[in-house]
Order: structure tokens, then C-alpha cells, then sequence
């Protein structure tokens, strides 16, 4: 009985990492069409100093670029933010004009397909790259 469940089992993680293959040969690593990068939204105000709030939100899911550019994007398509996602960290740097709340950045990350799985409020300086 126990080897029947295991094989199973087996079978399911098995078909479920064909499909897996499958989609990502036919549309992708993360099941964009195309050429699987969507268009930037750029953020027409680049100073920081016109974002005095910040946040950093940990996010699971992103495995490529074109991953991080959805979340990206989702983000900056809400009024007044300004956001930088790292993809070797799993995180996104959310510089706001005025406070967001957390359930509105969450619900941006979500739609675009990801987990965001923590979103932290520091009160110095965050250092990250320009992208």
C-alpha cells in the first residue's frame, strides 16, 4: 500500500514538472507570451528626495527578469510610488511621495502573480542600485 502511495506520488510530481517544462518552452520561464517582456512603466519622477516613505517587500515566486519587471511594473502603476525590484534578493525597494498601506502594496504584487511575502518599513537609508 505505502509503495502504491509513493509511486503516485512520483506520478503526480512527475506530470506536474513536464507541464511545468512545457509551458515555459512555449511561452517562457514564467508564462509570458512573446518575447516575454512587457513593456517598462517608467516613473517620470526620479528624485528621491520627493519620496520621504519607503518599504521593502520580500517576494516569492520571481525566477527571471521578466518576472521582476511584471512586480515592477504593478508597482509603479500606483500613484505616487516608485519601485526597484532586485531579483537575486527577492525584493523590492517601494519609495512612496505619501504612505501606501501595506494591503495595497501586497494586493499589486499578488495581481501581477507573486507572493509578497513581508513588507518591512526601515527608517534609514536603503541602499540599492539603479537599475
Amino acid at each position: 500500500m505505502v509503495t502504491w502511495i509513493i509511486l503516485a506520488a512520483v506520478i503526480l510530481i512527475a506530470v506536474y514538472t513536464v507541464g511545468s517544462y512545457r509551458k515555459k518552452l512555449t511561452s517562457g520561464c514564467c508564462g509570458a507570451q512573446g518575447d516575454g517582456m512587457e513593456k517598462k512603466v517608467r516613473v517620470e519622477d526620479r528624485n528621491k528626495n520627493h519620496y520621504p516613505y519607503q518599504a521593502v517587500v520580500t517576494i516569492d515566486g520571481m525566477v527571471c527578469g521578466s518576472c521582476s519587471r511584471r512586480v515592477e511594473n504593478a508597482l509603479n502603476r500606483l500613484d505616487g510610488v516608485w519601485a526597484q525590484v532586485d531579483l537575486g534578493a527577492g525584493t523590492a525597494l517601494v519609495r512612496m511621495k505619501y504612505p501606501v498601506e501595506d494591503a495595497v502594496l501586497k494586493e499589486a504584487v499578488n495581481r501581477s502573480g507573486y507572493t509578497a511575502l513581508r513588507i518591512t518599513h526601515p527608517t534609514g537609508p536603503v541602499s540599492q542600485p539603479l537599475l
